[in-house]
């Protein structure tokens, strides 16, 4: 499937005053220039013309391939958020080019991601270019504009100044050093690359400022949500995130992951690439009998160390750098020394949790466990797990895949095994929690219908769903004896579990030996990725949380 790169910008001088759009079609392969488009709208605010920006480049897209998936960059924080569904559209004004931009594509196709204003450049020009031929009484002409032109040098000269500070480094593939040397580098790159342009004159928000045009609630901030973890406020995401007009993976717009996370777990680039093993890793986790025991034997350059600066206080010229450059380099040793006594555990399994697509249920808002309908995924779920499968294909680390047995998951993990070569074994200690009489049902009927056993529920883990469904503490016995059914038989591999909300925060409250109610203060979004690596002490390590930059 052909993808292509939108950047739309507009701008109004005066605000309302003056003001037009413009915007960029690229291709998504070489970042080449495809289709330009640019405006004098009259009279409008900064917002109506982002918006006209935005609605012209989409169209511009469409025209060229409307099979294609496209992926919008604006620096309109306003437009990015409510076309992601995570703010409200409050303004009058914006509702129908919002609702004009959302029937541009079929659903699916479309993602967000906000830009620094720097980065588009091109975009904006086109909008000045647009502005300057309105003030002259003229319209907008592709043959007269240099905006692809002056894009194309700050370009140049951008890449040219990353390659010179910060050369990419060596090492073998998936590397995770080599990862956070690329992110170091991109962000070194970013902050070089400020000034200016002609810019638009811009509002903090015609449309309701930012932060008004929010919602209040925080991710976390209350009990869970209503789908497969269940929600204690009503319109709150899965876990919790209060996340407007989000369904049951809280996806309002496809393809921004179950709550619409922007930046979540470790989207940095070289983050994922953790998931093999790490053997200085495993030197530095924390119950290893053995280095407990080098901690309470100090070695000797630890107490050569203490002596070096009981010695040096005595004295009176503790603060002498020299004696602290000793002493530091003597602890320095001593750590080492204890680090080296720590077992080889060898290679861990490692776990690579996806939660699967979305379903129809989403926009609803129901409990939807293992005792309802068994949903399949909708259309922007199985886009979802399309992008998810692209992505670890990608990363080829993955050599086994293991689903829940619910029809959600099974089509979410097939989609996955067939890019990457692989058959799926379905395992039931996977599946999602049984909601009993709640199934099928939003947060604010089982409220309405069972209070009592609604709020014993939500404060202990042993309650359970009406009719006779499964506890929070049910589910996690069933979740240990499964991860360490399948620990053993993986062990040294790296396994996709394809599974559900509660399953798998309930495996990472588990590894972090959190308690019960954690599972309230974590986001896990439609399709996000999480890894747990499990050693042969029965220790285990959280490496990854609800990535979803494969999505965006």
């Amino acid at each position: 499937m052909r993808e292509f790169i939108v950047e739309a910008d507009g701008g109004s001088r005066g605000n309302p005053g003056p003001a037009g759009y413009g915007s960029v079609v690229l291709d998504g392969a070489t970042g080449e220039p495809l289709v330009e488009a640019a405006e004098y709208i009259g009279v409008a605010t900064n917002n109506v013309a982002e918006y006209r920006g935005l609605i012209a480049g989409l169209k511009a897209a469409y025209a060229l391939d409307p099979t294609a998936t496209v992926r919008v960059r604006m620096d309109s924080k306003l437009v990015v958020e409510q076309m992601s569904g995570r703010w409200k559209i409050k303004h009058p004004d914006m509702k129908p080019l919002a609702a004009e931009a959302l029937r541009v594509y079929a659903p699916g196709h479309v993602t967000y991601e906000w830009i620094p204003r720097d980065q588009n450049k091109h975009a904006d020009r086109l909008a000045n270019e647009a502005m300057d031929a309105g003030k002259r009484g003229e319209q907008w002409s592709p043959s007269t504009s240099t905006a692809d032109l002056d894009t194309r040098v700050t370009r140049q000269r951008a890449g040219a100044a990353r390659s010179a500070a910060a050369p990419e480094p060596s090492g073998p593939p998936r590397d995770a050093a080599a990862g956070a040397a690329r992110a170091r580098a991109a962000l070194a790159g970013a902050r070089g690359e400020t000034g200016g342009g002609g810019g638009a004159a811009r509002s903090t928000d015609t449309a309701g400022a930012d932060a008004a045009g929010r919602d209040a609630d925080e991710p976390g901030a209350a009990p869970p949500d209503t789908d497969e973890l269940g929600a204690a406020v009503p319109g709150t995401g899965e876990l919790g995130a209060a996340v407007p007009g989000t369904g049951e993976l809280g996806a309002a717009v496809p393809g921004t992951g179950e709550l619409g996370a922007d930046g979540t777990g470790a989207d940095a680039p070289g983050a994922v690439e953790a998931w093999p093993a790490e053997p200085d890793a495993v030197e530095a986790r924390s119950a290893e009998p053995d280095a407990v025991e080098a901690r309470s034997a100090e070695p000797d350059a630890a107490v050569g160390a203490s002596a070096a600066r009981k010695t040096a206080a005595e004295r009176g010229d503790a603060k002498t750098p020299g004696v602290r450059r000793a002493a530091a380099s003597a602890d320095i040793r001593a750590a080492r020394n204890v680090a080296s006594a720590a077992p080889d555990l060898g290679t861990p399994a490692t776990f690579v949790l996806l939660r699967h697509g979305e379903t129809p249920l989403t926009p609803q808002k129901r409990f939807s466990g293992s005792g309802g309908s068994d949903p399949s995924l909708s259309d922007v779920g199985r886009y979802q797990a399309e992008r998810v499968a692209a992505a670890l294909a990608a990363r080829g680390t993955i050599q086994e895949v293991v689903s829940s047995p619910l029809a959600r998951c099974r089509e979410t993990a097939q989609i996955v095994a067939a890019r990457l070569g692989l058959g799926v074994t379905l395992d039931d200690g996977l599946r999602e929690t049984d909601f009993g009489a709640w199934e099928g049902l939003t947060f604010g009927e089982v409220r309405e219908r069972y209070p009592d056993d609604m709020n014993a529920w939500l404060a202990s883990p042993d309650a359970e769903p009406t009719g006779g469904g499964e506890s929070f503490g049910a589910v996690a016995q069933r979740v240990a004896a499964t991860r360490d059914r399948l620990t053993e038989a993986h062990r040294g591999r790296t396994v996709l579990l394809v599974s559900h909300v509660t399953p798998i925060k309930t495996l990472v409250r588990l590894a972090l030996g959190a308690p019960p109610e954690s599972l309230f203060r974590m986001e896990l979004s439609a399709a996000s990725l999480t890894a747990l690596a499990y050693y042969a002490d029965g220790n285990a390590t959280l490496r990854l949380l609800n990535d979803t930059s494969h999505l965006r």
